[in-house]
Order: structure tokens, then C-alpha cells, then sequence
């Protein structure tokens, strides 16, 4: 269940984190809805995202997903009270590799986008808000709507978002549970370590799907 939950999240989480460029001004429900229709767009006429090629959804998720993503504030969350504790570098490490594996999930995601679509709830919030939810829903074709909602952040650069909710359930408290397991068992370096060979695992395995393609 789970498993289903989390590619369910980032399926459809992942049409809110893409756009060519943010403005500061923009509101966060603005700038969710008109993020998440271009996706969609894109998503749907372009053939190559379609087959999943994955040389293309990876340069597009460097492109345009993480620079509207704050990953480290997401690894931080999820490392829960184990990250006060973490060195520096065993901050660092632990943000690149939660960033690598947030790339590679999206990559999959991406290609699995086919005839949903997104209905947005009335915005709560003000102009005074530097910390937001956005609510939203998935129509699909078939099946009843699933919930999607927001988290984001005002910074200097404007909005970002940081955490994802489908129905009822937080990505961030997802990923925590399964952090703080591991760290319990080996550390932190035993996280970096699980991390970095299941990004290692899914580059070759996107590495070999582009050769074939």
C-alpha cells in the first residue's frame, strides 16, 4: 500500500514542481495551477515522454522540476531529528543523494501521465503567509478523484515547494518512517550508503532503457 502510495504521490506530485521559470510576485495557487496544466500539456503531446525516453525526462526533470524544488529542506524533514545531529558532509551526502533519487523517481513518473486532469480547491492564505497549503485533485478517467494537496515555502526566490499530501498521507512523513529505520540500524552513513546504491541501481537501469531506445 505503501509502494502504491508513493508512486501515486509522485505521479501526480510531480506535475506541480516543473515550469520554465518562477516569478516572485505570483501567487502559490497561481503558480501551482498554471505549472501543473503545463505539464500536463507537455506531458501528453510529447511522443518521446510518452515511450519513456529516459535521456529526455531525466534532462527534464534537472531542468525544470528541481529548481522549483527545496530538497534539502525535504531531506531535512525527513531525516527528522537524526539531521541536528548529522556532520556537514553527512548533511551534504545525505541531501545529493535524496536529490538523486527524487530526480530518478520523477523520471518514472513522468512517463506514467496519460488522461488525468486537475481540479483546484478554493486558496486559504494572504498576502502576510510565507508557508502555504494548495489543494487540488486528480480527476482520472476512471475511479474516484484522489486528493493532492501542497506545501510550500516563500523564500528570496519566491515559492517552492516541499512536501507533497495524497490522500491524507505527507511524502516527507513517508520517506521519515523509512529513514529513521535505517538509521536506527546503521547511522547515517548506513543511510548515504542505501541511498547511494539505489541510485547506482536505478542509473544503470535508465542507462540501459535509453541504449534500447
Amino acid at each position: 500500500m505503501l509502494k502504491k502510495l508513493l508512486t501515486t504521490v509522485l505521479t501526480f506530485g510531480v506535475l506541480a514542481f516543473m515550469a520554465g521559470g518562477v516569478a516572485a510576485q505570483e501567487a502559490p495557487d497561481a503558480l501551482v495551477k498554471r505549472i501543473s496544466h503545463e505539464v500536463l500539456d507537455t506531458a501528453k503531446s510529447d511522443k518521446d515522454i510518452q515511450a519513456g525516453n529516459q535521456k529526455k525526462i531525466l534532462e527534464l526533470v534537472e531542468a525544470k522540476i528541481l529548481p522549483h524544488v527545496d530538497s534539502q529542506r525535504m531531506t531535512a524533514l525527513a531525516a527528522g531529528r537524526y539531521w541536528r545531529e548529522a556532520t556537514p558532509e553527512q548533511k551534504k551526502r545525505l541531501s545529493e543523494e535524496f536529490r538523486d533519487l527524487l530526480i530518478y523517481t520523477y523520471s518514472g513518473a513522468i512517463a506514467q501521465i496519460r488522461d488525468q486532469k486537475l481540479d483546484f480547491k478554493p486558496f486559504r492564505g494572504d498576502a502576510n503567509d510565507t508557508e502555504v497549503e494548495v489543494r487540488s485533485q486528480v480527476i482520472q478517467p476512471r475511479g474516484e478523484p484522489i486528493q493532492l494537496n501542497y506545501r510550500l515555502a516563500k523564500d528570496g526566490n519566491g515559492w517552492k515547494i516541499y512536501d507533497v499530501n495524497v490522500m491524507g498521507a505527507w511524502l516527507v512523513e513517508s520517506y521519515k518512517n523509512s529513514f529513521a529505520t535505517e538509521i536506527s540500524k546503521n547511522g547515517i552513513d548506513g543511510l548515504i550508503k542505501v541511498l547511494s546504491d539505489k541510485n547506482k541501481r536505478l542509473a544503470a537501469a535508465a542507462a540501459k532503457t535509453a541504449k534500447a531506445s
